[in-house]
């Protein structure tokens, strides 16, 4: 029995189940859905994945659909972390690099290389949720950008072409008036920008019917384990668990925004968790979302820097959330509910009445070079890693866990892996204070949104 603990960069309150307390998404899907028994002690497998949420839940399936004897941990449950949390958007996004940033560092291909990766990160999610027929809850057709400001209007509209020629599919720009015929009227909006591109889902439900699949393949499944410390031992390597080591030739590492400092030392100042919040409200009925002529199922983000995101549900209830939180504790997150809830007021004046019984929060993950990564863990031959999705996972966090299953078999990926995702990225300054980067970020946000 080891005494380590995970070294991470936010208080222990984080990682507690606390923040899911009032999850809405945990209704449908509780944690006894997912919680799987304790490893029991040492073992020795062929693959180790640690972590059971997208990432760690298609690496799994891969590898065992190929054959593989394959053993997943998760320190609390299968899709505890973001993946049982989020937002339910199943979009395009993954970075936040700029295309001449790409094309500097990677090429002049590398915008377009990284957008076809995008669009073939959802074509992936779909394929799976229909294949093992995971009722995920699907609605809307791709997702509405919301205009802010009549600047940011007009940018949208200018960027219409360029986007559309990007994805391969036609880009709509939308008025004002065109918003309030289709149910997406607000009185903060001067228009937006639809893409086809993409769906929204319930991500528990999604999470749920990966492990299934997974369980079918032959994966073998244990919660309560948080790995520790990986280390090379020999030709294998050997992790690290609160009731022995387990020793594997490959080690897949798929904890994203939950990773742990000390986990090994290449890991160590390489990720930047951001929290998320989101509030649910009751089922809104017609005449309520008549009365904010907002009765769209559309997934819908706005332009601004420190977004807004949100979509009503198939059962009428509007999930919205938000960036920006720094601390963790109670105190600080009934702070966070409160200016949520005061953000919802805004956007939707005429559901000021309506009740939110849901708030939660979990952290998504930023890297320094502002691109996902996935590829070998350097300095431990035999591991693997894919993180960094900048807040849209759902998507290319499922489709990295894949690409990542096939580069720990020793084969090529079967899609498109970005050269700009297979460049390791580098670490933050400030170490454990790097969080200050996000308080500068989220002050210059707000002042640029106003």
């Amino acid at each position: 029995m080891t005494t380590k603990t995970p070294r991470r960069i936010y208080p222990d309150y984080t990682y507690t189940r606390a923040p899911i307390e009032r999850c809405y998404w945990a209704e449908a899907v509780p944690e006894a859905a997912l919680a799987h028994p304790t490893l029991p002690g040492p073992a020795r497998v062929e693959a180790l994945v640690i972590g059971g949420g997208y990432t760690g839940l298609n690496a799994a399936l891969s590898l065992a659909q190929a054959g593989r004897q394959v053993t997943l941990i998760d320190a609390a449950f299968p899709a505890f972390g973001a993946s049982g949390r989020n937002g339910g958007f199943c979009c395009l996004g993954s970075a936040r690099a700029s295309d001449g940033q790409l094309r500097r560092r990677f090429g002049p291909e590398a915008p377009a290389e990284l957008r076809r990766a995008e669009a073939s990160s959802i074509a992936h999610v779909d394929r799976l949720t229909r294949v093992h027929g995971i009722d995920v809850d699907r609605h809307s057709t791709g997702e509405t950008i919301l205009a802010h400001s009549p600047k940011a209007m007009a940018k949208l509209a200018a960027s219409a072409e360029s986007y559309s020629a990007d994805y391969g599919t036609e880009m709509r720009v939308l008025s004002k008036a065109d918003l309030a015929a289709e149910g997406l009227d607000g009185p903060t909006w001067h228009g937006g920008l639809h893409n086809p591109l993409g769906f929204a889902l319930h991500p528990r439900k999604y999470a749920a019917g990966l492990l299934r699949a997974a369980l079918a393949a032959g994966v073998t499944v244990h919660g309560e384990t948080p790995a520790l410390a990986i280390k090379q031992q020999g030709r294998t390597l050997a992790v690290t668990t609160p009731r022995g080591m387990v020793t594997a030739d490959r080690v897949l590492v798929a904890t994203n925004g939950y990773t742990a400092e000390n986990l090994a030392p290449w890991f160590r100042g390489r990720t930047l968790p951001a929290q998320s919040s989101a509030i649910a409200s009751r089922p809104l009925s017609e005449e309520e979302m008549q009365a904010q002529g907002y009765w769209s199922r559309q997934m819908a983000y706005e332009d601004r820097r420190l977004l807004h995101y949100f979509h009503l549900t198939p059962d009428g209830r509007m999930v919205f959330g938000q960036r920006g939180g720094l601390l963790s504790s109670p105190a600080t997150e009934a702070k966070l509910a409160q200016l949520v809830r005061a953000d919802f007021d805004c956007a939707f004046p005429a559901w000021s009445h309506v009740e939110t019984p849901h708030y939660w929060s979990g952290m998504v993950c930023l890297t320094a070079s502002l691109t996902p990564y996935c590829g070998p863990v350097p300095g431990l031959p035999g591991a693997f890693t894919a993180f960094g999705y900048h807040g849209n996972g759902v998507a290319m966090g499922s489709y990295l866990g894949a690409r990542m299953a096939e580069l720990a078999r020793d084969e090529e990926p079967s899609e498109i892996l970005p050269a700009s995702f297979r460049a390791p990225p580098p670490r933050f300054p400030l170490g454990r204070f790097r969080r200050l980067f996000l308080a500068a970020e989220y002050t210059q946000a707000r002042l640029f949104d106003h």
